[in-house]
């Protein structure tokens, strides 16, 4: 899924590239269908504070205005912007059509340490946490959740988690080293509009037991747990997910047209 690689060259814009060398330092990747995305501008901060203080604001306004230009308007398609260490830092994104989307997952949970070195800043992990979602493949899953040592849900190896108690939407405390997911970030605030109280909080797996877990990405959206692989945890009816699914899909905005920061 390696797409175009196309790198940015300051003053001359994207220009494709057959050169793919140099350390990942931070990356953000989101899904455009038909042209549309939803919450281009919560990709665009996170990558900038990844980026800060190796590229500057204006730099990284024009890099945002030349990626929005060559994304395609027609298909699925999930593109990559990257920041890596090559001769110095530079800027790139990769075209690369999407893979399949999912509307539920099974989840193994991951035996070992967490393998994250940099668990606040999407990139450098990103080949450590690929050799544990095969783990998670080869035992029949779709995806691997973290834990901390002593068993408190963190996050999985490509997507947040949420959960439902009582009516309340639950989330990971941000003191535990979480990503800030932004599909997470949408559907916590898509609750608070509708008054649906959010709670953070350190939860071990067997609190989620008989619960309505999510795993929430930018490719997929919102996927119910359906099972639990290497843990004895019960999943629990997925009862909201194909309404909170729909009113995820309704922030989609053409990427065009959307907020540029």
């Amino acid at each position: 899924m390696n797409g175009q690689l196309l790198r940015w060259a300051p003053g001359g814009g994207l220009r494709p590239s057959a050169r793919d060398t140099g350390a990942l330092l931070a990356a953000d990747s989101w899904l455009v269908a038909s042209g549309a995305a939803r919450g281009l501008s919560r990709h665009q901060d996170r990558f900038a504070a990844a980026c800060s203080p190796l590229v500057g604001t204006a730099e990284l306004a024009a890099f945002w205005a030349a990626v929005r230009v060559v994304l395609p308007t027609r298909g699925l398609w999930f593109p990559r912007v990257e920041l890596v260490a090559d001769g110095g830092p530079r800027l790139q994104v990769r075209v690369r059509p999407a893979p399949a989307i999912r509307d539920r997952v099974v989840v193994w949970v991951h035996d070992g340490p967490d393998p994250r070195r940099h668990p606040r800043r999407k990139g450098p992990d990103l080949k450590r946490l690929a050799a544990v979602r095969a783990r998670a493949e080869a035992a029949g899953a779709g995806e691997a959740l973290l834990t901390t040592g002593d068993g408190v849900v963190v996050e999985c190896a490509t997507s947040s988690v949420l959960w439902w108690e009582s009516g309340v939407l639950c989330a990971p405390s941000p003191r535990l080293r979480v990503l800030d997911g932004v599909t997470s970030g949408l559907v916590q605030a898509l609750a608070a509009d509708a008054g649906v109280r959010v709670r953070h909080r350190q939860a071990k797996l067997g609190d989620l037991t008989g619960r309505e877990v999510w795993v929430v990405n930018a490719l997929h959206g919102i996927r119910p747990v359906t099972a639990w692989i290497g843990a004895d945890v019960q999943a629990g009816p997925a009862i909201r997910a194909l309404r909170w699914r729909e009113l995820l899909a309704r922030q989609s905005v053409p990427i065009h047209h959307a907020e540029v920061r």
